[in-house]
């Protein structure tokens, strides 16, 4: 099973490249993220913001 420091999950193309330039490699590096700032990054939508929060539900933790 995957857990929050294997990546980021499929989030589409975009985002992925938005938010790893800005240095979010991995599930864990979002927890303590509001999601207006990771909203800020050019890529990254409401859809993304959706995939990541449900994403950190799996492991108990939500988007700020």
């Amino acid at each position: 099973m995957p857990t929050p420091t294997d990546g980021l999950p499929k989030i589409g193309a975009p985002a992925t490249r938005a938010l790893t330039t800005a240095g979010y490699k991995n599930l864990s590096d979002v927890i303590d993220v509001e999601p207006s700032e990771l909203a800020r990054l050019h890529g990254v939508g409401p859809k993304a913001l959706r995939i990541l929060n449900q994403a950190l539900e799996d492991y108990g933790h939500r988007l700020m």
